[in-house]
């Protein structure tokens, strides 16, 4: 049964599934879950996906699919993600406006030089996996620590430029948009403004690790801090309400300590919504 994505949602972690095949709880609206660690399973763990899958929808959020990478595109294994979607009737796929692999995978999110170039060759692979999957993709906004050597445009210039010429979506990363404000030194709401509204589908929370005043982490292995909740709720003033996900990838604690979290996101997508009523 297909479901639309709405609300607030949870990434979808094993700890949780022996607790979720007992009941979801009402507050986790969907899911989201990355493909890669999903698509080869059988046995328990499909069987208890399509059970999740039949009461909540889900979102696909790629790892791997390197868009920025000098390498060629994997067609094959961008074939076996769309089987993978269409096999469980998941429409959302958004993956990171980044690279990970050359000649082999590099176990981390590198960043895309912010050039004319870079848009075009990005923007080409883009388009080639939504004519694979049958989808429009989003791409989000990744989290980094050192800037490519050669760029001629501002990080929010490429993703636009890229937006536009790959005709996809935007997969907004709160955190990550934090991050990076704390580690180059910007401000992240004037970053949040710079973006197009229209294009915004999706958007992502999470916790990190400050290492230093100047340099945080994108760990997704802490709680949310405020001035991360307080971006989340100028996003949407900004950009409007759209459907957002906890994610909680390390150091994970029990659903109930989550769900506040997931809580708020829906109290905060509400009082949006009211003030946009009232306007």
């Amino acid at each position: 049964m297909a479901h639309s994505i709405d609300g607030a949602g949870l990434g979808l972690r094993r700890e949780h599934l022996e607790e979720l095949g007992r009941a979801i709880p009402e507050s986790i609206q969907f899911f989201e879950l990355a493909p890669e660690n999903w698509m080869e399973l059988g046995g328990l763990r499909r069987k208890q996906l399509q059970r999740l899958r039949a009461q909540r929808p889900v979102v696909a959020h790629g790892l791997s699919l390197s868009l920025g990478s000098p390498a060629p595109l994997d067609e094959r294994f961008v074939s076996r993600i769309a089987a993978f979607l269409d096999e469980h009737q998941i429409e959302r796929y958004t993956e990171h406006l980044s690279w990970c692999s050359d000649e082999g995978h590099l176990y981390d999110l590198l960043p895309i030089p912010f050039t004319d170039e870079a848009v075009a060759y990005v923007a080409s692979r883009i388009r080639r996996v939504q004519e694979i999957l049958q989808r429009r993709i989003a791409l989000e906004n990744a989290s980094f620590y050192v800037t490519a050597p050669i760029c001629s445009m501002s990080e929010a210039e490429f993703i636009n430029a890229v937006l536009e010429q790959a005709d996809c979506d935007l997969h907004l990363d709160v955190n990550n948009v934090y991050v990076n404000s704390v580690n180059f030194g910007f401000n992240p709401l004037t970053f949040i403004q710079q973006l197009p509204p229209e294009r915004v589908v999706y958007m992502h929370m999470a916790g990190h690790y400050q290492q230093a005043p100047d340099l945080i982490i994108d760990t997704h292995g802490a709680d949310v801090i405020e001035p991360v909740w307080q971006l989340l709720e100028q996003s949407y003033n900004h950009l409007g309400v759209h459907p957002t996900l906890l994610e909680r990838d390390f150091n994970i604690p029990p659903l109930a300590v989550l769900l506040p979290q997931v809580e708020r996101i829906t109290y905060l997508q509400q009082q949006a919504r009211r003030c946009a009523d009232a306007a």
